[in-house]
């Protein structure tokens, strides 16, 4: 009885862990973790802005012509709508990143729904826009997401591949993300933020994207949707 108790325990937490994180994973959240395939292109992701490095990236994206997606968090738009504003002014497509970058997994249905919603109408609100693109924190679903995401029409986004660059210098974020950029319809996670911290340090990052465009490549940079 306890090795059959055990084996159920052990069950569950591998359903709840495949349906939480998996990239392919759609019960707690319809959405994908790659773009079109057939158009030659890749789709670079920044999650947790906007922060002051927001601005220096915008800078070197728009040095290259690059077009990229902003997974926005509400209380970071709340302390710098300008920067959110000026994402979106020049092109880039802006996505739903909860307001203050909780571990979903962690909260009630009530406090899910919050998240999301308290997000999408600061951002509406700020930016006189509608995100149609959500992101979970840390890649982290919950069983009461989906429902969350209906209510707003959003469609979760997931990543194929991501640069660990809250931790990686230069080299290593490159390292991680260059292999899968020759396979169109790659979507890159990497980072303009720090969750909601007010103290942010995304250099590396930059200097990385920077090295990225400047490289010669078969495919092209979109932003999802575009």
């Amino acid at each position: 009885m306890r090795a059959l108790t055990l084996g159920g325990l052990a069950a569950v937490a591998g359903y709840v862990g495949y349906q939480a994180v998996h990239p392919r994973a759609q019960r707690w959240g319809r959405g994908f973790a790659r773009g079109p395939e057939d158009e030659n292109a890749v789709y670079l992701t920044f999650d947790d802005g906007p922060s002051d490095e927001t601005e220096r990236l915008l800078d070197v994206l728009g040095e290259h012509g690059v077009k990229a997606t902003f997974f926005l968090c509400g209380l970071n738009v709340e302390r710098r709508p300008e920067t959110a504003r000026r994402a979106l002014a020049e092109g880039h497509a802006i996505g739903n990143h909860t307001h203050a970058h909780p571990a979903l997994l962690r909260l009630g249905p009530a406090q899910v729904r919050e998240e999301v919603t308290r997000a999408q109408r600061t951002i509406e609100d700020r930016l006189g826009a509608s995100p149609r693109l959500f992101r979970p924190p840390y890649g982290l679903r919950s069983p009461w997401l989906q429902e969350a995401l209906d209510e707003h029409g959003l469609t979760l986004v997931h990543w194929t591949a991501i640069g660990n660059d809250w931790k990686l210098a230069v080299e290593g974020i490159l390292r991680r993300i260059r292999p899968a950029l020759r396979a169109p319809g790659t979507i890159v996670c990497l980072h303009d933020g720090d969750g909601v911290s007010v103290e942010v340090d995304r250099a590396e990052t930059t200097r990385a994207v920077a090295r990225l465009l400047g490289e010669p490549r078969e495919t092209e940079f979109r932003a999802l949707g575009a």
